[in-house]
């Protein structure tokens, strides 16, 4: 056989070109962020990056900040997502897919060209770009992350429990609460970590609805590494990298939450 048929014949074969996608893309980055951010410009090891952040209160605050800003957002993708996900998953008819697909025309635009085209909007509307600016966009950008998630979940689940639970007397009330949400947590818990963790993070979209007058941690770090502070700005990263993993915890391995729902 020719070694190279032999070579493609295998299966595990396949799976080499992503290991090497992974570690040159994402492994070795990873380990660059660490390197740099525990040592200094001579390459000395070091926490002083670390005590930087904590001994700048700016820095902190802009920090709690951006979480603060990425809980709101994510809550209000929550209120306005889940609705319009549960509305999608029980409409049966071709109106329901025009829906689904005027969701998803705004995610083939460009974030950036999007939260322009928010900026000309509230320009038109003469309404000021600020906090309030931050927030609509934010949720506008990131609110088809957490709709599809929910839908998913919603659509692919089993009629047979909400039959079950109105033929025990349940209403309509208590088969939402008792049936429908416990069943489709795994899908907002997803939702939740697709929203969450780019939110937190992102530093173009405040840029532009503020005008640069409201600074996210994001911005914080691309300042940094722009001005060459590869050190600060890797710890900086680093601190994020924390948070999103620390946040990932509370999704859990899925496991606990398809096997919850139901009636009690």
């Amino acid at each position: 056989m020719n070694p190279l048929n032999a070579v493609f014949s295998a299966r595990k074969n396949w799976v080499v070109p992503y290991v090497v996608f992974a570690l040159l893309f994402v492994v070795l980055p990873l380990l660059l962020i660490v390197v740099y951010a525990f040592t200094d410009d001579a390459g000395h090891l070091t926490l002083a990056n670390f005590g930087k952040f904590f001994d700048h209160p700016e820095a902190v605050n802009t920090f709690i900040y951006s979480i603060g800003i990425a809980i709101i957002t994510t809550l209000g993708c929550v209120v306005l997502g889940y609705p319009a996900a549960w509305i999608l998953s029980r409409s049966r008819s071709s109106y329901a897919q025009t829906l689904i697909l005027l969701f998803i025309l705004p995610m083939w635009v460009n974030v950036l060209i999007r939260t322009l085209a928010t900026v000309a909007l509230f320009d038109f509307c003469q309404l000021p770009l600020g906090e309030g600016a931050l927030i609509f966009g934010m949720i506008y950008n990131f609110l088809p992350f957490m709709i599809f998630p929910i839908y998913n979940t919603l659509q692919k689940m089993d009629r047979s429990y909400i039959e079950a639970a109105e033929d025990l007397g349940a209403n309509v009330t208590q088969v939402f609460w008792k049936v429908i949400l416990p069943l489709s947590m795994p899908g907002v818990v997803s939702g939740v970590m697709m929203v969450f963790m780019p939110t937190v993070s992102t530093f173009a979209i405040a840029e532009l609805l503020t005008m640069n007058n409201i600074k996210l941690f994001g911005t914080t770090m691309q300042e940094n590494i722009n001005n060459s502070m590869w050190n600060y700005g890797a710890a900086l990263s680093l601190i994020m990298l924390f948070l999103i993993a620390a946040t990932s915890l509370f999704s859990g391995d899925g496991k606990d939450s398809e096997k919850g729902g139901g009636l009690w």
